[in-house]
């Protein structure tokens, strides 16, 4: 059965589910000024599902997610930062101001993360 992407706003996840299980999910957050970019901090792909692709689409699909909204992604995760420098045509580079940003709102909220 193929992944599917659910995107949780409310919790700041993006799930990989799969036959009904979540197998891996981006924990992520939205930047409270503008332009209110997605800010990824955490992939995580459960214990036994790794090498199967579930993190790359779980980034890809955050970032079309993005897309979709006109808004930016802030990866400060360093597997989405990783992807992304892979993806320069699927991951636009966001502007440095914003990237200052999303790292000040996570520093004021590290309990979170």
């Amino acid at each position: 059965m193929p992944i599917e992407y659910q995107d949780d706003r409310e919790a700041g996840r993006l799930l990989a589910v799969e036959d009904g299980a979540v197998v891996g999910h981006i924990a992520y957050f939205v930047l409270d000024a503008e332009p209110h970019a997605l800010v990824a901090v955490h992939t995580i792909v459960d214990p036994g599902h790794e090498g199967r692709g579930i993190a790359g689409g779980l980034v890809r699909t955050f970032y079309g997610i993005a897309a979709a909204q006109g808004v930016p992604v802030v990866p400060l995760c360093p597997y989405a930062a990783s992807w992304a420098a892979k993806h320069p045509d699927e991951a636009p580079e966001p502007a440095s101001e914003v990237v200052l940003a999303a790292k000040a709102q996570l520093a004021a909220a590290p309990d979170l993360w």
